[in-house]
């Protein structure tokens, strides 16, 4: 028997269990991958929340590190003593050991911890569509990045930085203004303090940016679409605040005929082939220096329910990780 972080209702952090749980031999086309560290990401809020609805019980997590103990038929690319690391479905990284489709591994290099591949995945390839397929970033851009202190905005402060644009970043403190600065970002703008819709012009004399990522959601989307220059692009991609309510999409012409998305990942990263590619072009730039994955807080793995607290209680900057 092996251990697992489990819940059977929605609610709080509080319903998080570590459990004992069976864990059979792989099937075909999956992997026995016993776990070094899991990654924490603020889409496991919506899971156990209820937002994003799951059949229960379930497991939860989507991004871990590893090593492969075992494969089942027809898994050919991956054998016994591989180090991996993956992001996305199904549920289940809180666990010590799992089976997961062996189409969403990758082959984690040498040069990389187990906690930095626990802690880049899910965040690094958000950050790698962000930046390189949903709006791709030029030299000369400047940008707008929601929660620049974050797991996501760091990577996105630094990888944009590296491309030749000028990145504006909310943050909620001067220690996490000073950490996003230390990371790439050239104007932190304590949301507590200005209104950053007007900082934003002022930044960029009033003629707006090309393009938002907003992971916040319900306290920052109209402010956010008053920053966009005409046919700028607002890139929703997350709700920390909560989910935006129905709008009129007349305001996205009265802004200058706007274009809004609202991506994942997982449907980016669908496509095996787009999966390695995209963890490729982050593992280039975190092994060239570009990108420094920051893991700032640490948890064992049975305590999931007092890492869920620090998150969404905004007290936690970069990555965490929790081990097993």
């Amino acid at each position: 028997m092996t251990h697992a972080i489990r819940f059977h209702r929605t609610g709080g952090p509080e319903v998080l269990q570590w459990e004992e749980v069976a864990v059979p031999p792989p099937g075909p086309g999956e992997a026995q991958v016993r776990h070094h560290a899991v990654g924490l990401n603020y889409i496991d809020t919506y899971h156990r929340s209820g937002l994003y609805p799951v059949p229960l019980p379930s497991g939860i997590g989507l991004e871990g590190a590893g090593v492969v103990e075992a494969v089942g038929a027809d898994v050919t690319d991956l054998a016994p003593g591989d180090r991996v690391a993956y992001a996305g479905g199904p549920l289940g990284a809180y666990a010590e050991v799992r089976n997961l489709p062996a189409d969403r591994l990758v082959g984690l290099p040498d040069a990389l911890s187990f906690e930095q591949g626990a802690a880049m995945m899910l965040q690094g390839l958000t950050a790698q569509y962000l930046l390189r397929r949903t709006y791709r970033v030029q030299p000369g851009d400047t940008i707008l990045i929601h929660a620049a202190a974050g797991g996501v905005g760091l990577i996105v402060c630094q990888w944009a930085k590296a491309l030749g644009a000028t990145v504006i970043g909310t943050v909620g403190s001067e220690e996490k203004a000073a950490l996003a600065r230390a990371h790439g970002c050239d104007h932190p703008i304590l949301y507590t303090r200005e209104k950053f819709a007007e900082r934003v012009r002022e930044i960029t004399g009033g003629e707006g940016v090309p393009v938002v990522y907003d992971s916040i959601g319900a306290d920052t989307f109209l402010d956010s679409l008053s920053c966009l220059r005409p046919l700028g692009t607002m890139v929703l991609f997350g709700a920390a605040s909560g989910p935006v309510p129905p709008f009129d999409v007349g305001l996205l012409a009265k802004h200058g005929s706007l274009f809004l998305t609202r991506p994942t990942l997982f449907t980016y990263a669908a496509k095996r082939a787009d999966l390695l590619a995209m963890a490729a072009e982050l593992f280039d730039v975190v092994l060239g220096g570009q990108v420094r994955i920051q893991v700032n807080q640490h948890h064992a793995l049975r305590d999931a329910a007092q890492a869920h607290r620090d998150l969404e209680g905004r007290r936690t900057t970069g990555s965490t990780v929790l081990l097993p």
